[in-house]
């Protein structure tokens, strides 16, 4: 090893410089050969197993591990040669740091993608959507922590930064003030994030409706979550929001739902048949789950009752399509059947006719 070096004194000639060169390319090309090596064994390995999982991990580690084998090649030979030992000794506090943070980046990423390529939704959708959101939650909050250690290892390392981090532990409590105010909005979306992974009032892929958008959580990251509605629109809403307010979670344990669908008829309308009508046809249908059919009068005014036709499905979207067919088929229904309990707007006009064919003067 190569001590108490000075760059000021860092002279080269070309036969140095030719020599340094073969042997940090030698390094070089031997580092690169064993790491193509090792993941094509590894590669050959994952490849028989019933999972793609290992496969994500390893194509993750690729890149970082093969640069970090450049960087422990490159300090092989500079530990024995002073031409590469100089410039090795600057660029190592900074280069080292970040490759050590893109390998934990890259494992934090690949465990992420592992643990969600296990996830099987046909057996269990709600517990397959509660573990995809914890993966998400955490894996980002790892990511941040990695990311700020990363940058804080590489700051320290240059000088002038250092400099000025000495300055500020004079005025400590100014410094601390400071750095807390200018940091509260991160640290609050990140306790955010990581109360929305414990407690899960909203999972990937939940129906919500919330801030008058209703549609299905697509992404949640640390200091918002993405809504796409039934239009393809993407709502953006703070994370703090689903924390602070009401809101709507149609699928929080299970996507069985009850809706009611709404008719409003004239006061005449002979419910029983319509009753009857609305119950044959339910179970004819292949998207009901034999769970809830009622039909009551909900409220009777002095033009209209309505009738409340309450149906159930297995999943939102079976709802929603059995809804609409069910809508449909009972308005073609009163118009073929009892087209007199169609709400119209009417005036008696007998009494006003007798009058009007009275005598004159």
């Amino acid at each position: 090893m190569l001590d108490g070096l000075d760059p000021r004194n860092w002279n080269v000639s070309p036969e140095q410089g030719a020599i340094a060169a073969l042997a940090l390319g030698i390094a070089v090309v031997v580092v690169l050969a064993l790491h193509w090596l090792a993941f094509s064994l590894m590669r050959r390995v994952v490849r028989g197993t019933h999972t793609q999982a290992d496969n994500l991990i390893i194509e993750r580690l690729y890149k970082p591990t093969r640069w970090l084998g450049v960087a422990i090649a490159v300090g092989i030979v500079a530990r024995h040669d002073r031409v590469v030992a100089v410039p090795w000794e600057a660029l190592a506090r900074f280069v080292v740091p970040a490759l050590l943070g893109w390998l934990a980046l890259a494992v934090v990423r690949g465990l992420a993608d592992a643990m969600e390529q296990r996830l099987d939704e046909r057996e269990d959708p709600i517990a397959a959507r509660s573990r995809k959101t914890k993966i998400s939650i955490f894996s980002r909050v790892a990511s941040v922590v990695v990311i700020i250690i990363t940058l804080a290892l590489v700051l320290i390392g240059i000088p002038g930064v250092r400099q000025v981090g000495v300055t500020l532990m004079a005025s400590a409590g100014l410094a601390a003030l400071a750095i807390g105010a200018a940091a509260q909005p991160a640290l609050k979306s990140l306790i955010a994030g990581l109360q929305m992974a414990l407690t899960e009032p909203i999972r990937i892929g939940d129906l919500v409706v919330i801030d008058g958008h209703t549609g299905r959580v697509e992404e949640i990251r640390m200091s918002y979550v993405l809504v796409r509605t039934w239009d393809e629109r993407l709502a953006v809403v703070p994370t703090n929001r689903f924390l602070e307010n009401t809101f709507e979670n149609w699928s929080r344990s299970s996507e069985k739902l009850t809706a009611p669908i709404f008719l409003y008829l004239d006061p005449i309308a002979d419910i029983d048949p319509i009753r009857e009508e609305f119950l044959r046809w339910v179970a004819t249908h292949e998207l009901w789950d034999q769970r809830t059919a009622k039909a009551v009068i909900s409220d009777a005014r002095a033009e209209t009752v309505t009738l409340r036709l309450s149906v159930s499905a297995l999943t939102i979207g079976d709802l929603f399509q059995l809804g609409w067919d069910l809508r449909e088929h009972m308005l073609r229904w009163l118009r073929e059947n009892q087209p007199e309990a169609l709400i119209r707007r009417r005036m008696e006009v007998e009494h006003a006719n007798e009058r009007a064919d009275g005598p004159t003067i």
